[in-house]
């Protein structure tokens, strides 16, 4: 019998037929397999309590591309760092919803919440200081996601070695199963001051990979992430600084290079943020004092 993880590799990957050419010197083209991220629409769909208390809605709030897998993650994980819940006891339920399309995936998640939860829906409407040409200023953007932080980060007195730092890309390489078949997703890896990993969860979209993680703890009741740090593969940007932020996270660590409104927001928050992570060097851009 397959185990969940082999089920979930299958529905992250697909096979295609393609030609593979060789250029210059001994050129030619042949036949053969190849092996790519599978990528998916998922809807996200919300059940909770009208708030002129007559009785019960449903309504779609999101549809994200997403790599199939941890679905139910990704989708708590989405509500929580928007705003729209504050614990796991926000969530009455949490499943797939409806039949699975031709390709055998359902790409619906539905989230039942608790009859106590009161639903601001406008928090949803984050496009007014995700885009790069909104127009809104930096210190706007900033200002409409504070209300957001529940957790003081400028205390946290996590620290991390120098060391611990420069081996978290080859560790998250080595954590990155799909990736190491395709060649094609984000991943987001939860570590402790060791640089032992908690968790990583991979995607197309980095800011699916982060909610996914972030989905995770908050599915085990580990929520705030004191003490931790997340490392991405990819860029640091103010989405990504966001999330981590509303997740209680001191420290957030990227391969590759940061947005300058993720550097305000990490300064603003008391966030340690390191960017252009290598093996042997790195920048540090906000609190670096907590690098030892």
């Amino acid at each position: 019998m397959a185990s969940l993880g082999d089920i979930v590799r299958r529905q992250s990957v697909r096979q295609f037929e393609i030609q593979r050419v060789v250029v210059g010197a001994g050129a030619a083209a042949s036949a053969d397999t190849d092996i790519v991220a599978t990528e998916e629409p998922l809807e996200i769909r919300l059940a909770y309590s009208r708030p002129d208390g007559a009785g019960r809605a449903e309504q779609s709030i999101s549809i994200t591309m997403r790599t199939p897998g941890n679905d139910e993650e990704l989708a708590v994980g989405f509500l929580f760092t928007e705003g729209i819940i504050a614990t796991q006891n926000d969530v009455a339920s949490v499943g797939p919803c409806g039949p699975p399309a031709e390709n055998g995936l359902v790409n619906v998640v539905r989230v039942e919440l608790a009859d106590s939860v009161a639903v601001d829906l406008d928090r949803l409407e984050r496009h007014f200081y995700t885009s790069s040409s909104c127009g809104v200023c930096g210190k706007a953007s900033i200002e409409a996601v504070a209300v957001q932080g529940r957790f003081d980060l400028h205390a946290d007195a996590t620290q991390v070695s120098r060391a611990v730092l420069a081996a978290l890309p080859g560790k998250l390489m080595a954590a990155q199963s799909v990736f190491a078949e395709t060649g094609g997703l984000h991943a987001s890896g939860l570590f402790d001051t060791r640089g032992e990993f908690l968790a990583v969860r991979e995607d197309v979209g980095r800011h699916n990979a982060l909610d996914k993680l972030v989905g995770s703890r908050l599915k085990s009741n580990a929520l705030p992430l004191t003490g931790l740090g997340i490392v991405l593969s990819g860029r640091a940007s103010f989405e990504l600084l966001q999330k981590a932020m509303v997740a209680g996270c001191p420290l957030i660590a990227a391969v590759g290079a940061p947005s300058s409104l993720a550097v305000e927001l990490a300064a603003e928050f008391g966030m340690t943020l390191v960017g252009f992570l290598k093996s042997d060097r790195f920048n540090a851009y906000a609190r670096a004092d907590r690098i030892i």
